[in-house]
């Protein structure tokens, strides 16, 4: 029999800065990162994100590069992502840095990907010049504003990313409805029967069937602020970071939770509450969505917040499950109730 010599991938070597210290790797620039997509797990990713494009007849592959953050640029179709998801260590000090690691895990980053993708077809066809276009979503020329204040029990937008971002602006109003419509198995129609948003969904299942198999009328370009080529250091980035999205706001959580989950005389021993939190979250958003007759999407906002904090704060479970279960069911209760009947939350773009 003759023998089928196999290739082995390339492993990436472990990059000279990937046993520094936070503080040193903050001293760095992002040019001195060196990163390339192709070497990290965002790579089969990309390509699930073609092959969802290409099962729906459509032709263009947005390109896609590293940068400082996620965007895609206004007028070119093409979707930057950002750095830190190219390599675990730098993961670890988004976590750090900012709280949370967006994108950081296969789902969420799909979730991206596909909003992204919606940006870069909006360009490279110029939807938003379209009058129906215009007249379901807005106008794509108004100005992006700083900060939203979404209504949450509203059913006039699809619900895809957190913290009803479709609300923020008439294009990402657009993108959010294509990440929809794109999504394997969505099942969209059913979803979002009797809500205003079906009609949304239903002009960009027409549309996308009408440029099925059209080349774009905006081909892509060079890639808008790639990686090698910025000279921010990180520690720069994410000081600017902090001041666009006030890491350190009130916590006007902290004490409940603290009752909720008082400290121990030997926290190590103790699990986790985030991890607990995190394990019977099904179960919470089901039950406080049925007391409250809320979306369990709307609980799930005030839920990974709750989580969040408990993981800044390190708190620990101490007392037995089921009295704790119960005990935060009410919390998560009181506080999603005093969410929605607040209206005064102001989100950042």
């Amino acid at each position: 029999m003759k023998k089928v010599k196999r290739t082995r991938r390339r492993r990436q070597r472990n990059p000279f800065w990937a046993h520094l210290s936070d503080e040193d790797l903050l001293d760095l620039r992002f040019s001195d990162l060196n990163l390339k997509i192709e070497q990290s797990d965002l790579q089969p990713l990309i390509q699930r994100l073609y092959s969802e494009l290409e099962r729906r007849g459509l032709q263009l592959r947005p390109p896609c590069w590293l940068s400082s953050e996620w965007f895609s640029p206004h007028d070119l179709p093409g979707i930057a992502i950002p750095f830190y998801l190219a390599h675990p260590r730098l993961r670890s000090l988004e976590r750090r840095m900012m709280k949370e690691v967006e994108g950081g895990t296969r789902s969420s980053c799909m979730k991206l990907l596909r909003h992204e993708a919606g940006h870069a077809y909006e360009a490279a066809y110029r939807m938003g010049l379209r009058r129906r276009w215009a007249r379901l979503f807005g106008r794509s020329s108004e100005a992006y504003p700083k900060y939203y204040s979404p209504n949450p029990q509203s059913k006039s937008y699809v619900l895809h990313l957190d913290w009803w971002y479709a609300q923020s602006h008439p294009v990402e109003d657009f993108a959010e409805t294509f990440a929809v419509w794109l999504r394997p198995g969505s099942d969209w129609r059913d979803r979002y029967r009797d809500w205003p948003a079906l009609k949304k969904l239903e002009y960009v299942d027409a549309l996308m069937a009408e440029l099925r198999g059209t080349p774009p009328l905006v081909k892509p370009g060079p890639p808008m602020d790639p990686l090698h080529r910025l000279r921010q250091k990180l520690r720069e980035h994410y000081q600017e970071k902090h001041a666009r999205y006030n890491v350190d706001p009130p916590r006007f959580y902290d004490m409940d939770l603290l009752r909720l989950f008082p400290p121990s005389l030997r926290p190590d021993s103790r699990p986790p509450a985030a991890g607990f939190l995190h394990r019977i979250s099904p179960r919470l958003r089901q039950r406080v969505a049925s007391w409250t007759g809320e979306h369990a999407y709307v609980v799930n906002q005030v839920l990974k917040d709750m989580m969040q904090q408990c993981r800044e704060l390190d708190l620990r479970v101490s007392r037995r499950k089921r009295e704790t279960l119960l005990e935060t069911a009410i919390m998560l209760t009181k506080r999603t109730m005093n969410f929605l009947n607040s209206r005064g939350h102001r989100l950042a773009i």
